[in-house]
Protein backbone atom coordinates (compact mmCIF):
# COMPACT_ATOMS: atom_id res chain seq x y z
CA UNK A 1 0.00 0.00 0.00
CA UNK A 2 1.36 3.37 -1.01
CA UNK A 3 0.76 6.93 0.17
CA UNK A 4 -0.45 9.92 -1.78
CA UNK A 5 2.95 10.58 -3.30
CA UNK A 6 3.47 6.95 -4.21
CA UNK A 7 5.82 6.25 -1.30
CA UNK A 8 5.22 3.30 1.04
CA UNK A 9 3.20 3.98 4.16
CA UNK A 10 6.05 2.63 6.28
CA UNK A 11 8.27 5.32 4.79
CA UNK A 12 5.83 7.95 6.04
CA UNK A 13 5.81 6.43 9.52
CA UNK A 14 9.59 6.31 9.51
CA UNK A 15 9.65 10.10 9.63
CA UNK A 16 7.81 10.10 12.96
CA UNK A 17 9.83 11.18 15.95
CA UNK A 18 9.73 9.62 19.40
CA UNK A 19 7.59 12.50 20.65
CA UNK A 20 5.06 11.97 17.85
CA UNK A 21 4.85 8.24 18.48
CA UNK A 22 4.30 8.92 22.18
CA UNK A 23 1.67 11.57 21.49
CA UNK A 24 -0.30 9.33 19.11
CA UNK A 25 -0.03 6.34 21.43
CA UNK A 26 -1.02 8.30 24.52
CA UNK A 27 -3.89 10.04 22.69
CA UNK A 28 -5.27 6.73 21.40
CA UNK A 29 -4.92 5.09 24.79
CA UNK A 30 -6.60 7.99 26.54
CA UNK A 31 -9.46 7.97 24.02
CA UNK A 32 -10.11 4.25 24.58
CA UNK A 33 -9.78 4.60 28.33
CA UNK A 34 -12.09 7.62 28.29
CA UNK A 35 -14.74 5.65 26.36
CA UNK A 36 -14.50 2.75 28.76
CA UNK A 37 -14.46 5.16 31.68
CA UNK A 38 -17.67 6.82 30.50
CA UNK A 39 -19.25 3.40 30.04
CA UNK A 40 -18.08 2.36 33.48
CA UNK A 41 -19.40 5.56 35.01
CA UNK A 42 -22.78 5.01 33.33
CA UNK A 43 -22.91 1.42 34.55
CA UNK A 44 -22.02 2.52 38.08
CA UNK A 45 -24.67 5.21 38.01
CA UNK A 46 -27.20 2.71 36.64
CA UNK A 47 -26.28 0.20 39.35
CA UNK A 48 -26.63 2.84 42.05
CA UNK A 49 -30.04 3.93 40.69
CA UNK A 50 -31.40 0.38 40.52
CA UNK A 51 -29.98 -0.43 43.95
CA UNK A 52 -31.55 2.66 45.43
CA UNK A 53 -34.93 1.87 43.80
CA UNK A 54 -34.77 -1.71 45.03
CA UNK A 55 -33.67 -0.87 48.56
CA UNK A 56 -35.61 2.35 49.11
CA UNK A 57 -38.82 1.68 47.10
CA UNK A 58 -39.54 -1.84 45.85
CA UNK A 59 -38.62 -3.89 48.89
CA UNK A 60 -40.12 -1.41 51.43
CA UNK A 61 -43.29 -1.14 49.28
CA UNK A 62 -43.80 -4.92 49.25
CA UNK A 63 -43.13 -5.11 52.98
CA UNK A 64 -45.57 -2.26 53.67
CA UNK A 65 -48.21 -3.92 51.46
CA UNK A 66 -47.86 -7.12 53.48
CA UNK A 67 -48.22 -5.11 56.71
CA UNK A 68 -51.28 -3.42 55.22
CA UNK A 69 -52.76 -6.86 54.51
CA UNK A 70 -51.98 -7.95 58.07
CA UNK A 71 -53.73 -4.84 59.47
CA UNK A 72 -56.83 -5.51 57.33
CA UNK A 73 -56.86 -9.19 58.35
CA UNK A 74 -56.66 -8.11 61.99
CA UNK A 75 -59.72 -5.92 61.39
CA UNK A 76 -61.63 -8.83 59.78
CA UNK A 77 -60.68 -11.25 62.56
CA UNK A 78 -61.64 -8.79 65.28
CA UNK A 79 -64.95 -7.72 63.74
CA UNK A 80 -65.91 -11.34 63.00
CA UNK A 81 -65.22 -12.42 66.59
CA UNK A 82 -67.11 -9.41 67.96
CA UNK A 83 -70.11 -10.12 65.73
CA UNK A 84 -70.31 -13.79 66.75
CA UNK A 85 -69.78 -13.32 70.51
CA UNK A 86 -70.48 -9.69 71.35
CA UNK A 87 -67.35 -9.71 73.50
CA UNK A 88 -65.74 -6.28 73.66
CA UNK A 89 -62.18 -7.74 73.69
CA UNK A 90 -62.57 -8.54 69.96
CA UNK A 91 -63.13 -4.90 69.06
CA UNK A 92 -59.55 -3.88 70.11
CA UNK A 93 -57.77 -5.72 67.22
CA UNK A 94 -60.26 -4.12 64.85
CA UNK A 95 -59.44 -0.62 66.02
CA UNK A 96 -55.71 -1.31 66.14
CA UNK A 97 -55.94 -2.62 62.60
CA UNK A 98 -57.63 0.62 61.52
CA UNK A 99 -54.70 2.65 62.86
CA UNK A 100 -52.13 0.37 61.26
CA UNK A 101 -54.11 0.42 57.99
CA UNK A 102 -54.02 4.19 57.93
CA UNK A 103 -50.28 4.38 58.68
CA UNK A 104 -49.29 1.67 56.18
CA UNK A 105 -51.53 3.09 53.47
CA UNK A 106 -49.96 6.54 53.94
CA UNK A 107 -46.39 5.11 53.82
CA UNK A 108 -47.28 3.00 50.78
CA UNK A 109 -48.69 6.06 49.02
CA UNK A 110 -45.41 7.91 49.65
CA UNK A 111 -43.33 4.98 48.37
CA UNK A 112 -45.47 4.69 45.21
CA UNK A 113 -45.59 8.42 44.49
CA UNK A 114 -43.74 7.89 41.15
CA UNK A 115 -45.53 4.62 40.30
CA UNK A 116 -48.93 5.22 38.66
CA UNK A 117 -49.76 1.51 38.48
CA UNK A 118 -48.90 1.09 42.11
CA UNK A 119 -51.11 3.98 43.08
CA UNK A 120 -53.99 2.40 41.10
CA UNK A 121 -53.51 -0.89 42.98
CA UNK A 122 -53.47 0.99 46.30
CA UNK A 123 -56.65 2.84 45.34
CA UNK A 124 -58.34 -0.45 44.44
CA UNK A 125 -57.37 -1.92 47.81
CA UNK A 126 -58.58 1.15 49.68
CA UNK A 127 -61.91 1.15 47.77
CA UNK A 128 -62.48 -2.55 48.47
CA UNK A 129 -61.63 -2.08 52.15
CA UNK A 130 -63.85 0.99 52.36
CA UNK A 131 -66.76 -0.95 50.83
CA UNK A 132 -66.30 -3.84 53.28
CA UNK A 133 -66.02 -1.48 56.25
CA UNK A 134 -69.09 0.49 55.19
CA UNK A 135 -71.32 -2.50 54.52
CA UNK A 136 -70.16 -4.81 57.26
CA UNK A 137 -67.39 -3.78 59.67
CA UNK A 138 -68.65 -0.41 60.89
CA UNK A 139 -72.31 -1.49 61.38
CA UNK A 140 -71.20 -4.57 63.34
CA UNK A 141 -68.76 -2.52 65.43
CA UNK A 142 -71.57 -0.09 66.23
CA UNK A 143 -73.71 -2.90 67.84
CA UNK A 144 -73.71 -2.88 71.64
CA UNK A 145 -71.54 -5.50 73.35
CA UNK A 146 -72.85 -8.35 75.43
CA UNK A 147 -74.74 -10.39 72.83
CA UNK A 148 -74.03 -11.74 69.33
CA UNK A 149 -74.73 -9.25 66.59
CA UNK A 150 -77.85 -9.88 64.59
CA UNK A 151 -76.50 -7.77 61.74
CA UNK A 152 -73.38 -9.92 61.50
CA UNK A 153 -75.56 -12.96 60.93
CA UNK A 154 -77.79 -11.26 58.40
CA UNK A 155 -74.87 -9.78 56.37
CA UNK A 156 -72.45 -12.66 56.75
CA UNK A 157 -72.60 -13.65 53.11
CA UNK A 158 -72.36 -10.07 51.87
CA UNK A 159 -69.44 -9.38 54.25
CA UNK A 160 -67.60 -12.51 53.08
CA UNK A 161 -68.07 -11.52 49.47
CA UNK A 162 -66.87 -7.95 50.15
CA UNK A 163 -63.80 -9.16 52.05
CA UNK A 164 -62.98 -11.62 49.26
CA UNK A 165 -62.76 -8.62 46.94
CA UNK A 166 -60.39 -7.03 49.52
CA UNK A 167 -58.26 -10.19 49.50
CA UNK A 168 -58.21 -10.19 45.73
CA UNK A 169 -57.15 -6.51 45.60
CA UNK A 170 -54.40 -7.13 48.17
CA UNK A 171 -53.20 -10.19 46.26
CA UNK A 172 -53.04 -8.28 42.98
CA UNK A 173 -51.19 -5.43 44.65
CA UNK A 174 -48.61 -7.69 46.26
CA UNK A 175 -48.11 -9.75 43.10
CA UNK A 176 -47.42 -6.64 41.08
CA UNK A 177 -45.07 -5.24 43.76
CA UNK A 178 -43.30 -8.58 43.98
CA UNK A 179 -42.94 -8.69 40.22
CA UNK A 180 -41.54 -5.13 40.21
CA UNK A 181 -39.06 -6.04 42.93
CA UNK A 182 -37.95 -9.17 41.06
CA UNK A 183 -37.59 -7.17 37.87
CA UNK A 184 -35.48 -4.54 39.69
CA UNK A 185 -33.38 -7.29 41.21
CA UNK A 186 -32.84 -8.91 37.82
CA UNK A 187 -31.89 -5.51 36.37
CA UNK A 188 -29.45 -5.01 39.24
CA UNK A 189 -27.86 -8.40 38.63
CA UNK A 190 -27.61 -7.76 34.88
CA UNK A 191 -26.17 -4.29 35.44
CA UNK A 192 -23.70 -5.63 38.02
CA UNK A 193 -22.60 -8.28 35.54
CA UNK A 194 -22.16 -5.60 32.88
CA UNK A 195 -20.27 -3.44 35.37
CA UNK A 196 -17.93 -6.30 36.21
CA UNK A 197 -17.27 -7.00 32.54
CA UNK A 198 -16.64 -3.30 31.86
CA UNK A 199 -14.08 -3.05 34.66
CA UNK A 200 -12.49 -6.35 33.68
CA UNK A 201 -12.23 -4.95 30.15
CA UNK A 202 -10.70 -1.73 31.50
CA UNK A 203 -8.17 -3.72 33.51
CA UNK A 204 -7.36 -5.98 30.56
CA UNK A 205 -7.03 -2.95 28.29
CA UNK A 206 -4.71 -1.24 30.75
CA UNK A 207 -2.56 -4.38 30.91
CA UNK A 208 -2.62 -4.62 27.11
CA UNK A 209 -1.73 -0.94 26.72
CA UNK A 210 1.08 -1.31 29.27
CA UNK A 211 2.41 -4.30 27.37
CA UNK A 212 2.15 -2.45 24.06
CA UNK A 213 3.81 0.66 25.50
CA UNK A 214 6.58 -1.43 27.07
CA UNK A 215 7.16 -3.32 23.82
CA UNK A 216 6.99 -0.10 21.80
CA UNK A 217 9.50 1.61 24.10
CA UNK A 218 11.74 -1.45 23.98
CA UNK A 219 11.72 -1.68 20.21
CA UNK A 220 11.50 2.02 19.38
CA UNK A 221 13.72 3.55 22.09
CA UNK A 222 15.55 1.03 24.29
CA UNK A 223 16.86 -1.17 21.49
CA UNK A 224 18.14 1.76 19.36
CA UNK A 225 19.68 3.37 22.45
CA UNK A 226 21.32 0.09 23.46
CA UNK A 227 22.71 -0.27 19.93
CA UNK A 228 23.88 3.35 20.01
CA UNK A 229 25.48 2.78 23.41
CA UNK A 230 27.22 -0.39 22.21
CA UNK A 231 28.62 1.42 19.19
CA UNK A 232 29.67 4.36 21.39
CA UNK A 233 31.49 1.94 23.71
CA UNK A 234 33.18 0.38 20.71
CA UNK A 235 34.38 3.84 19.69
CA UNK A 236 35.38 4.67 23.27
CA UNK A 237 37.40 1.44 23.32
CA UNK A 238 39.66 2.89 20.65
CA UNK A 239 37.99 1.92 17.36
CA UNK A 240 37.47 5.49 16.23
CA UNK A 241 36.89 4.41 12.62
CA UNK A 242 33.75 2.44 13.60
CA UNK A 243 30.73 4.08 11.91
CA UNK A 244 27.42 4.42 13.80
CA UNK A 245 24.37 2.85 12.12
CA UNK A 246 21.24 5.05 12.65
CA UNK A 247 18.13 3.11 13.84
CA UNK A 248 14.82 3.85 15.56
CA UNK A 249 12.55 6.90 15.25
CA UNK A 250 13.60 9.94 13.26
CA UNK A 251 14.97 11.91 16.22
CA UNK A 252 17.07 8.97 17.43
CA UNK A 253 18.40 8.51 13.89
CA UNK A 254 19.29 12.21 13.83
CA UNK A 255 20.99 11.78 17.20
CA UNK A 256 22.97 8.83 15.84
CA UNK A 257 23.97 10.90 12.83
CA UNK A 258 25.08 13.79 15.04
CA UNK A 259 27.12 11.45 17.24
CA UNK A 260 28.71 9.93 14.16
CA UNK A 261 29.49 13.43 12.92
CA UNK A 262 31.03 14.19 16.30
CA UNK A 263 33.05 10.95 16.00
CA UNK A 264 34.43 12.02 12.64
CA UNK A 265 35.16 15.47 14.03
CA UNK A 266 36.92 13.93 17.04
CA UNK A 267 38.98 11.72 14.77
CA UNK A 268 40.20 14.81 12.96
CA UNK A 269 40.76 16.69 16.21
CA UNK A 270 42.53 13.69 17.71
CA UNK A 271 44.93 13.56 14.83
CA UNK A 272 45.58 17.27 15.19
CA UNK A 273 45.92 16.93 19.00
CA UNK A 274 48.37 14.07 18.63
CA UNK A 275 50.51 16.16 16.35
CA UNK A 276 50.27 19.11 18.76
CA UNK A 277 51.10 16.81 21.70
CA UNK A 278 54.23 15.64 20.00
CA UNK A 279 55.28 19.23 19.40
CA UNK A 280 54.45 20.13 23.03
CA UNK A 281 56.43 17.17 24.32
CA UNK A 282 59.41 18.34 22.35
CA UNK A 283 58.95 21.90 23.62
CA UNK A 284 58.45 20.66 27.21
CA UNK A 285 61.65 18.64 27.04
CA UNK A 286 63.49 21.67 25.68
CA UNK A 287 61.92 23.89 28.36
CA UNK A 288 62.83 21.44 31.11
CA UNK A 289 66.41 21.35 29.88
CA UNK A 290 66.49 25.16 29.70
CA UNK A 291 65.01 25.48 33.21
CA UNK A 292 67.53 23.05 34.58
CA UNK A 293 70.35 25.06 33.01
CA UNK A 294 68.92 28.31 34.36
CA UNK A 295 68.53 26.88 37.85
CA UNK A 296 72.04 25.49 37.75
CA UNK A 297 73.28 28.84 36.52
CA UNK A 298 71.44 30.67 39.34
CA UNK A 299 72.90 28.43 42.02
CA UNK A 300 76.39 28.43 40.61
CA UNK A 301 76.33 32.17 39.89
CA UNK A 302 75.10 33.01 43.37
CA UNK A 303 77.67 30.65 44.92
CA UNK A 304 80.51 32.06 42.82
CA UNK A 305 79.43 35.65 43.48
CA UNK A 306 79.65 35.19 47.24
CA UNK A 307 83.45 34.96 47.44
CA UNK A 308 84.45 37.95 45.21
CA UNK A 309 81.65 40.00 46.74
CA UNK A 310 82.88 39.08 50.20
CA UNK A 311 86.40 40.22 49.19
CA UNK A 312 85.11 43.51 47.76
CA UNK A 313 83.12 44.14 50.93
CA UNK A 314 86.05 43.22 53.22
CA UNK A 315 88.64 45.33 51.41
CA UNK A 316 86.35 48.36 51.05
CA UNK A 317 85.64 48.15 54.78
CA UNK A 318 89.42 47.97 55.41
CA UNK A 319 89.88 51.05 53.22
CA UNK A 320 87.14 52.78 55.15
CA UNK A 321 88.71 51.99 58.53
CA UNK A 322 92.32 52.73 57.51
CA UNK A 323 91.94 55.82 55.34
CA UNK A 324 88.81 57.41 56.86
CA UNK A 325 89.64 61.10 57.37
CA UNK A 326 93.10 60.78 55.74
CA UNK A 327 91.84 61.48 52.23
CA UNK A 328 89.56 64.23 51.08
CA UNK A 329 85.78 64.18 51.73
CA UNK A 330 84.93 62.96 48.22
CA UNK A 331 87.22 59.90 48.65
CA UNK A 332 85.48 59.07 51.95
CA UNK A 333 82.11 59.39 50.17
CA UNK A 334 83.22 57.04 47.38
CA UNK A 335 84.41 54.47 49.89
CA UNK A 336 81.04 54.69 51.72
CA UNK A 337 79.23 54.12 48.43
CA UNK A 338 81.38 51.06 47.70
CA UNK A 339 80.80 49.56 51.18
CA UNK A 340 77.05 50.20 51.02
CA UNK A 341 76.76 48.75 47.51
CA UNK A 342 78.68 45.60 48.47
CA UNK A 343 76.53 45.09 51.55
CA UNK A 344 73.32 45.59 49.56
CA UNK A 345 74.51 43.16 46.90
CA UNK A 346 75.27 40.54 49.53
CA UNK A 347 71.83 40.95 51.15
CA UNK A 348 70.15 40.75 47.73
CA UNK A 349 71.99 37.56 46.79
CA UNK A 350 71.10 35.95 50.13
CA UNK A 351 67.43 36.95 49.69
CA UNK A 352 67.42 35.52 46.17
CA UNK A 353 68.85 32.28 47.46
CA UNK A 354 66.18 32.07 50.16
CA UNK A 355 63.48 32.83 47.58
CA UNK A 356 64.70 30.11 45.23
CA UNK A 357 64.96 27.56 48.04
CA UNK A 358 61.27 27.81 48.96
CA UNK A 359 59.75 24.43 48.12
CA UNK A 360 63.12 22.99 47.13
CA UNK A 361 65.56 22.82 50.02
CA UNK A 362 62.95 23.87 52.61
CA UNK A 363 60.32 21.15 52.24
CA UNK A 364 60.33 19.14 55.46
CA UNK A 365 56.58 18.55 55.91
CA UNK A 366 55.77 17.80 59.54
CA UNK A 367 53.40 18.76 62.32
CA UNK A 368 54.03 22.43 63.11
CA UNK A 369 52.62 24.36 66.07
CA UNK A 370 52.23 27.88 64.67
CA UNK A 371 52.06 29.32 68.20
CA UNK A 372 55.58 28.01 68.83
CA UNK A 373 56.83 29.24 65.44
CA UNK A 374 55.36 32.72 66.03
CA UNK A 375 56.91 32.88 69.53
CA UNK A 376 60.31 31.94 68.09
CA UNK A 377 59.90 34.57 65.34
CA UNK A 378 59.04 37.27 67.89
CA UNK A 379 62.15 36.34 69.84
CA UNK A 380 64.24 36.72 66.68
CA UNK A 381 62.68 40.14 66.00
CA UNK A 382 62.81 41.21 69.66
CA UNK A 383 65.46 43.92 69.09
CA UNK A 384 63.51 45.57 66.25
CA UNK A 385 60.23 45.23 68.19
CA UNK A 386 61.76 46.77 71.30
CA UNK A 387 63.37 49.65 69.39
CA UNK A 388 60.06 50.47 67.68
CA UNK A 389 58.04 50.07 70.92
CA UNK A 390 55.77 47.62 69.08
CA UNK A 391 53.01 45.53 70.67
CA UNK A 392 52.22 42.15 69.11
CA UNK A 393 49.12 40.17 70.14
CA UNK A 394 47.69 37.02 68.58
CA UNK A 395 44.86 34.49 68.82
CA UNK A 396 45.58 30.85 69.64
CA UNK A 397 47.09 29.50 66.43
CA UNK A 398 46.44 26.01 65.04
CA UNK A 399 48.76 23.12 64.40
CA UNK A 400 49.27 22.27 60.72
CA UNK A 401 51.25 19.91 58.51
CA UNK A 402 53.80 22.30 57.00
CA UNK A 403 57.47 23.13 56.64
CA UNK A 404 58.65 24.78 59.90
CA UNK A 405 61.42 26.80 58.23
CA UNK A 406 59.02 28.27 55.67
CA UNK A 407 56.47 29.08 58.41
CA UNK A 408 59.23 30.93 60.30
CA UNK A 409 60.16 32.88 57.15
CA UNK A 410 56.46 33.71 56.60
CA UNK A 411 55.92 35.12 60.11
CA UNK A 412 59.28 36.90 60.10
CA UNK A 413 58.51 38.77 56.86
CA UNK A 414 54.92 39.67 57.85
CA UNK A 415 55.75 40.80 61.41
CA UNK A 416 58.99 42.47 60.25
CA UNK A 417 57.13 44.48 57.59
CA UNK A 418 54.49 45.53 60.14
CA UNK A 419 57.26 46.81 62.43
CA UNK A 420 59.27 48.42 59.61
CA UNK A 421 56.45 50.30 57.86
CA UNK A 422 55.14 52.09 60.96
CA UNK A 423 53.79 55.60 61.25
CA UNK A 424 56.36 58.12 62.50
CA UNK A 425 55.80 58.83 66.18
CA UNK A 426 53.20 56.06 66.60
CA UNK A 427 54.16 52.79 68.34
CA UNK A 428 53.21 49.83 66.11
CA UNK A 429 50.26 47.69 67.21
CA UNK A 430 50.18 44.34 65.47
CA UNK A 431 47.34 41.82 65.75
CA UNK A 432 47.40 38.22 64.41
CA UNK A 433 44.11 36.29 64.13
CA UNK A 434 43.20 32.79 62.97
CA UNK A 435 39.84 31.14 62.26
CA UNK A 436 38.65 28.01 60.48
CA UNK A 437 36.97 28.65 57.12
CA UNK A 438 35.57 25.49 55.50
CA UNK A 439 38.59 23.27 54.77
CA UNK A 440 41.20 26.05 55.27
CA UNK A 441 42.57 28.22 58.04
CA UNK A 442 42.33 31.96 57.44
CA UNK A 443 44.93 34.22 59.12
CA UNK A 444 45.18 38.01 59.27
CA UNK A 445 48.09 40.25 60.24
CA UNK A 446 46.81 43.74 61.03
CA UNK A 447 48.91 46.80 61.92
CA UNK A 448 48.42 50.54 62.38
CA UNK A 449 51.27 51.54 60.07
CA UNK A 450 51.40 53.54 56.86
CA UNK A 451 49.20 51.03 55.03
CA UNK A 452 49.12 49.95 51.36
CA UNK A 453 47.18 51.81 48.69
CA UNK A 454 44.53 49.67 46.93
CA UNK A 455 46.20 50.38 43.58
CA UNK A 456 49.34 48.57 44.81
CA UNK A 457 47.52 45.61 46.46
CA UNK A 458 48.78 43.19 43.80
CA UNK A 459 52.09 44.92 43.01
CA UNK A 460 53.52 44.37 46.51
CA UNK A 461 53.64 40.60 45.92
CA UNK A 462 55.81 40.90 42.78
CA UNK A 463 59.51 40.28 43.34
CA UNK A 464 61.74 43.38 43.43
CA UNK A 465 58.66 45.68 43.41
CA UNK A 466 59.17 48.47 45.95
CA UNK A 467 56.68 51.18 46.90
CA UNK A 468 59.35 53.30 48.64
CA UNK A 469 62.98 54.18 47.95
CA UNK A 470 65.76 52.23 49.65
CA UNK A 471 66.77 55.39 51.49
CA UNK A 472 63.33 55.63 53.13
CA UNK A 473 62.88 51.95 54.00
CA UNK A 474 65.59 49.33 53.73
CA UNK A 475 65.04 45.98 52.06
CA UNK A 476 65.29 44.18 48.72
CA UNK A 477 61.60 44.00 47.75
CA UNK A 478 61.53 40.20 48.00
CA UNK A 479 59.76 39.72 51.37
CA UNK A 480 56.08 39.67 50.32
CA UNK A 481 56.93 37.81 47.10
CA UNK A 482 58.51 35.13 49.29
CA UNK A 483 55.39 35.12 51.55
CA UNK A 484 53.18 34.61 48.48
CA UNK A 485 55.35 31.72 47.29
CA UNK A 486 55.28 30.06 50.73
CA UNK A 487 51.49 30.41 51.12
CA UNK A 488 50.75 29.08 47.63
CA UNK A 489 53.19 26.22 48.20
CA UNK A 490 51.06 25.24 51.23
CA UNK A 491 47.78 25.30 49.25
CA UNK A 492 46.58 28.81 50.19
CA UNK A 493 46.31 32.37 48.92
CA UNK A 494 47.43 35.76 50.25
CA UNK A 495 46.06 39.23 49.59
CA UNK A 496 45.83 42.76 50.98
CA UNK A 497 42.48 43.69 52.55
CA UNK A 498 41.48 46.87 50.62
CA UNK A 499 38.67 47.74 53.04
CA UNK A 500 41.01 48.24 56.01
CA UNK A 501 42.26 51.86 56.07
CA UNK A 502 43.73 52.22 59.57
CA UNK A 503 47.00 50.66 58.46
CA UNK A 504 47.69 47.43 56.56
CA UNK A 505 45.89 44.11 56.87
CA UNK A 506 47.23 41.07 55.07
CA UNK A 507 45.02 37.99 54.99
CA UNK A 508 46.12 34.54 53.88
CA UNK A 509 44.94 30.94 54.03
CA UNK A 510 46.75 27.70 54.75
CA UNK A 511 45.55 24.14 54.21
CA UNK A 512 45.77 21.75 57.19
CA UNK A 513 47.32 19.24 54.81
CA UNK A 514 49.09 21.06 51.95
CA UNK A 515 49.35 19.47 48.53
CA UNK A 516 52.29 17.27 47.80
CA UNK A 517 55.30 19.57 47.41
CA UNK A 518 58.21 19.24 45.03
CA UNK A 519 61.35 18.41 46.91
CA UNK A 520 64.97 18.34 45.87
CA UNK A 521 64.67 14.64 45.04
CA UNK A 522 62.40 15.47 42.11
CA UNK A 523 64.71 18.09 40.59
CA UNK A 524 67.11 17.42 37.74
CA UNK A 525 70.47 16.07 38.82
CA UNK A 526 72.34 19.25 37.82
CA UNK A 527 69.93 21.38 39.83
CA UNK A 528 70.24 19.17 42.90
CA UNK A 529 74.00 19.38 42.68
CA UNK A 530 73.85 23.17 42.61
CA UNK A 531 71.43 23.21 45.53
CA UNK A 532 73.66 21.00 47.62
CA UNK A 533 76.68 23.26 47.08
CA UNK A 534 74.83 26.55 47.56
CA UNK A 535 75.67 28.40 50.77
Amino acid sequence: MTGVEGRPRVGALSTWTTRRWLRVGVALSLAILALLGVTGAWVLARTATISKDLVDVRSPALTTAIRLETAILDQETGIRGYGLTGTSEFIAPYRRGLDEQKANASRLADLLADDSEGRKDLSAVQEAVEHWQERFARPVAAEPPGAPSRLATERAAEGKKAFDRVREALHDQQERLRAERNRARDDLMATSTLRNWVFVSIGALIVLLAALIFEGLRRGINRPLEQLGAEARTIAGGDFDHAINPTGPADLRRLSGEIDFMRRRLVRELAFSEEARLRLDAQAAELQRSNAELEQFAYVASHDLQEPLRKVSSFTQLLQRRYAGKLDARADQYIDFAVDGANRMQVLINDLLDFSRVGRLHNAQQTVDLDTVLTRTLSTLSVAIEEAGATVTHDPLPTLIADPTQMGMLWQNLIGNAVKFRRPGTPPEIRVTAEREDDLWRFTVTDNGIGIEPDYADKVFVIFQRLHTKDTYSGSGIGLAMCKKIVEFHGGTIAVDPEYTEGARLTFTLAPHPPEAIGPSTLPEATRAGAEHAP
